[in-house]
């Protein structure tokens, strides 16, 4: 359904993944050759492939068509009854609303079961790890660019629209292959390479004053609600979208068991985090709930988070047992964990997001709060119990210091330089810890008891089962028969500086090259959409004695930089500021300076055939957009309000570099370079900067 707003979607600039299972990890970078004309080296992967997740897919497919087509019905009954004043048509209507409204139900909430469904996505390792939560990717339907990309070609450029029909078929196998990405490193390459593609295909053919007129459908992907634009903007951040959404699913499928694997997967979820921050802070107007603000925030927070909480996973693997600074570094770092889960559900329980979220997702959040709450308290009733004096001063000075810092603020009761000295105070204080943790292990299984998905997960069951069993153990070893006295609450515990702070990797859109599918058009410093020319003229040049009578300057394409009068080029008709685009019909779009001047010498006897265009002035499109908008003004005061805020927003609405930036230049080398006024074009970089012949 297209967004009944008339703010499109802007840039200041679902599982759709194929469910190619086998060789799933992180592969070395592909890149294609700058020059080649075979199209993507990148495929989709087969998506009739009967693997689990991809029967999750085509599930996920179907019912994102249902919830389209109910959503329509449900549109045209509401048409109806505030349409009509028949009270018996209207209670007919009002019955069928309440039918379509209930079909709606059913299925969004069969989707949120199938968007919960985490364990496809986990490792399948035997290691016993609390499972990730990985986010689906957006689905979208089918776009053909045939008609209107052959459409503007004929009337922008001038060309014969048949003779890019191969381009044409190749952007449209790129953007198939690109809506079944592979779950690896290859699978993210393709997704940047379309991503790419669409900073050319914007340059080309999305001029400031309209739009190509092609609308691209994206569905929402924990809701399933489809939205629809023509905003090449919305296409961009949805691919941005499920870049970072198949980081998650990268990141949930690493096996943790090794240090290997937790790097792997901290890394993926740092990708991620980056992905959905630049896609938050670089794009506004977003048509679908899962591209606004409020949850792009939650789910950087949600990545943040994983990256914490696999940093613990790996001070575990490396802390040894019977040190006790360490045993207390890896409390706090479990502490620390719980913090920022809890900073996650506090998000997920915002106006926005509370209706939005799966019920299954904030479960998992607070569960996974809980129990590493608990593991903290766990971790440092065994640093106690076990913790001996040393005959080391020094040690015994590091673990004193260690311990005075430990809490938010210091118990009642003796010192904490007196209970490390103590056995018998540190077995009571272990003891009041253990408390807590049987009480927060406890509180972790009933939240899990209550979420229907997560009964389900067996692995998750296992961990929350062994690691409680594993603190009522350690409580029954403290406890004594003779313990008279009541358990003291133990102090809360202060999580400390973590060992790698977890960082927000941007999107690197230079690692992936690309080259323009549409190249064949000519430099886009030229010819681009938001250039203007007058149509191709044909210059017959005949030589004498004293030359051609034309200056020429720069490559690619060669301007006429100046005009002898009375000479061969003037006469013929030839103007200072033309471009030449073709010699004797040899396309010379791309010709450099030298090769040009070698066409030309090379027919100087018996005359030459110039194919040349000339560029509008920027006062002249300046004109010609005042009468646009003007002509504009009675029926589309939005999209002239927009126009009027070119310098703000962006020339366009639809344009895919203009997002509301806040005056960020977009990263990435050389296909994301912005390109500077059409018109000052820069040849300082030529050899022969001008000379005449």
């Amino acid at each position: 359904m297209e967004e009944p707003a008339t703010r499109e979607f802007e840039m200041s600039l679902s599982d759709g993944a194929s469910d190619d299972d086998d060789d799933d990890d992180m592969m070395p970078l592909t890149l294609p050759t700058e020059g080649s004309q075979g199209g993507s080296i990148r495929k989709g992967c087969d998506p009739l492939a009967q693997t689990q997740r991809s029967k999750l897919q085509h599930r996920r497919a179907r019912i994102n068509q249902q919830i389209n087509k109910e959503m329509r019905m449900r549109a045209g009954a509401e048409n109806l009854f505030r349409a009509t004043t028949n009270n018996k048509v209207r209670e007919t209507v009002a019955l069928e609303l309440s039918f379509v409204n209930s079909n709606l139900q059913l299925l969004k909430e069969e989707l949120e079961e199938l968007n919960s469904n985490m364990e496809v996505y986990q490792t399948d390792s035997e290691s016993v790890n609390v499972p990730m939560i990985p986010l689906g990717l957006k689905e979208t339907k089918e776009v053909d660019f045939t008609v209107s990309i052959q459409d503007f070609i004929c009337e922008h450029y001038g060309e014969d629209s048949s003779l890019y029909d191969k381009e044409i078929t190749e952007l449209m196998e790129l953007r198939q292959a690109m809506r079944t990405p592979s779950r690896n490193q290859s699978g993210l390459e393709l997704l940047m390479e379309y991503y790419n593609q669409l900073y050319y295909l914007d340059q080309r053919f999305f001029p400031p004053h309209r739009n190509l007129g092609v609308h691209f459908h994206w569905y929402d992907s924990l809701t399933g609600v489809p939205s629809s634009q023509r905003a090449l903007a919305f296409e961009k951040g949805s691919v941005l979208f499920n870049i970072g959404a198949l980081y998650t699913q990268i990141g949930a499928r690493q096996d943790r068991s090794a240090a290997a694997g937790i790097d792997r997967a901290i890394d993926a979820f740092q990708r991620a985090a980056g992905a959905f921050n630049y896609l938050k802070e670089n794009f506004s107007n977003a048509p679908s709930l899962d591209m606004c603000g409020p949850s792009l925030c939650m789910l950087v927070r949600l990545m943040v988070a994983q990256v914490q909480e696999c940093v613990f996973e790996r001070v575990t693997l490396t802390t040894p047992e019977a040190h006790f600074p360490s045993q207390l570094r890896l409390a706090q770092e479990a502490a620390r964990v719980s913090d920022v889960y809890l900073l996650v559900q506090q998000t997920m329980t915002q106006p926005l997001m509370k209706d939005y979220v799966p019920f299954s997702w904030a479960s998992m959040v607070q569960v996974k709060s809980e129990h590493f709450r608990a593991l903290s308290h766990y971790y440092t009733a065994v640093a106690l119990c076990d913790h001996t004096s040393s005959a080391e001063e020094e040690e015994e000075e590091e673990a004193e210091k260690a311990f005075l810092q430990f809490y938010v603020s210091s118990p009642a009761g003796p010192l904490l330089s007196q209970v490390l000295r103590d056995p018998e105070k540190r077995r009571k204080l272990g003891k009041a810890h253990l408390r807590r943790a049987v009480i927060r292990h406890e509180e972790a299984m009933r939240v899990h008891g209550l979420c229907k998905i997560l009964r389900k997960m067996d692995i998750l069951q296992d961990v929350l089962s062994l690691t409680h069993k594993r603190s009522l153990d350690k409580y029954s070893e403290l406890d004594r028969e003779d313990d008279f006295d009541e358990t003291a609450e133990a102090p809360e515990i202060q999580s400390a500086q973590t060992q790698q702070k977890p960082d927000i990797t941007p999107p690197n859109f230079s690692t992936v090259q690309v080259t323009d599918i549409f190249q064949r058009l000519g430099p886009l410093s030229v010819f681009c959409a938001r250039a203007r020319w007058g149509p191709v003229r044909v210059i017959g040049l005949q030589g004498r004695e004293g030359g051609l009578g034309l200056t020429l300057r720069g490559d690619s394409p060669v301007l006429v930089a100046g005009v002898v009068p009375g000479g061969c080029a003037a006469e013929a008709g030839l103007r200072e500021g033309d471009y030449i685009v073709a010699v004797d019909g040899h396309d010379c779009k791309w010709a450099k300076h030298s090769e040009v001047v070698q066409m030309l010498k090379g027919c100087s006897d018996r005359g030459a055939e110039l194919s040349v265009v000339t560029l509008h002035s920027h006062d002249t499109q300046q004109a010609e957009r005042r009468a646009i908008m003007l002509s504009h003004c009675g029926g589309d005061k939005e999209n002239t309000r927009q126009h009027l805020l070119g310098g703000a927003k962006g020339q366009s609405s639809a344009s895919l570099l203009n997002w509301n930036r806040k005056k960020k230049r977009e990263g990435g080398g050389g296909v994301s370079k912005r390109l500077g006024s059409t018109f000052s074009l820069s040849f300082g970089s030529v050899r022969d900067t001008e000379a005449m012949y």
